[in-house]
């Protein structure tokens, strides 16, 4: 038993090539994910709104919607959206050449088949000049080899994003996809209340920001493109960054701290091109939170050894001299 081996599988994903490609899958993702949103119940930072990657492509995991629930899946190996119910309901419609409208227009007939209620916030988020869906008649490419190629990478991320994950036992967030921002994200969390974040992101309410920050961060993610990089990149920032932030020494040398955006970025091609491709990703977030929880003085007690398949992480037994005491404290009888 032990760590899985390492596999250089990732392909490359120069963003030009499948830029307004990557567009019309933003949009798209915002379609579904805003359904997910408006029938989930409020998870703290809005973890009830996103993706998961699976090995055919992204998922919104069970809705609770319909009868038994819905799921919906982008599926980029035979390049289709499905919709599957708790009643035993399936749908699905090809992922092709189409404008935003028309998706819109086939998910709500899709969404329609499974038995649930495809209503949902109708304008994209955190993007400018938001165009409703339904007026967004454009014809957009798909670009069919390029998704399948995002979807492998993103099966590559995510793997090194979850093995790292398994290294913190304090809270932590799932690895999934924000469509707001399309970015695949893992977030560790002090335990401590941070300030009050000011907002101010694209056609956001600055209240669901401020909730997703109301504690302090160590937050890593992977851009396909188009980010404080144009082409695909990694980032790593801390939120609030403490004082120092910036001027860490960080791994791979080829990561840069970009001040505009307040983040370590670290382009993927330097990951993808590497001889232990896993490896390298998992020194950068390694490092940057290192960075963020030393000069941050977060409690080194929310971290553990990164997980081993078949093996539970060990803990260190409790100090007799400490569990006597408490005892003996609770065994006193109250003078009141």
């Amino acid at each position: 038993m032990g760590r899985t081996k390492p596999i250089n599988d990732w392909p490359a994903i120069p963003f030009a090539e499948w830029r307004d490609t990557a567009a019309a899958l933003h949009l798209f993702t915002q379609i579904v994910g805003k359904y997910r949103l408006a029938h989930s119940p409020w998870i703290n930072h809005s973890w009830h709104a996103t993706l998961y990657v699976t090995p055919r492509g992204l998922t919104t995991s069970m809705i609770p919607d319909g009868t038994g629930g819905l799921e919906i899946t982008f599926d980029f190996v035979d390049h289709s959206v499905r919709g599957q119910s708790g009643a035993g309901a399936t749908s699905s419609f090809a992922l092709e050449p189409m404008s935003v409208a028309s998706f819109h227009s086939k998910f709500i007939d899709l969404v329609s088949e499974l038995g649930g209620r495809p209503s949902f916030h109708g304008r994209p988020n955190e993007l400018p000049d938001p165009v409703p869906f339904v007026e967004d008649r454009a014809e957009r490419p798909y670009d069919a080899d390029a998704a399948a190629r995002f979807h492998r990478a993103l099966v590559c991320v995510n793997r090194t994003f979850q093995d790292f994950r398994t290294g913190f036992r304090g809270k932590v967030s799932p690895v999934h996809l924000f469509w707001g921002s399309f970015d695949l994200a893992v977030t560790r969390f002090s335990g401590r209340p941070a300030p009050l974040h000011p907002g101010g992101i694209p056609n956001l309410p600055d209240n669901v920001t401020q909730e997703a920050y109301s504690h302090e961060v160590a937050s890593a993610g992977f851009w396909p493109g188009g980010g404080p990089a144009d082409d695909a990149a990694f980032y790593a920032y801390a939120y609030p960054a403490p004082e120092g932030f910036a001027e860490a020494d960080v791994l791979p040398g080829e990561a840069r701290y970009d001040a505009d955006f307040g983040e370590f970025i670290l382009p993927y091609d330097v990951v993808r091109t590497s001889a232990n491709p896993d490896q390298v990703l998992h020194d950068f977030l390694e490092t940057t939170y290192r960075a963020a929880a030393t000069l941050g003085n977060w409690d080194n007690a929310l971290e553990c050894e990164r997980g081993l398949i078949g093996k539970p992480p060990s803990i260190d037994p409790p100090d007799p001299a400490a569990t006597a005491a408490g005892t003996a404290s609770a065994s006193v009888p109250s003078s009141s």
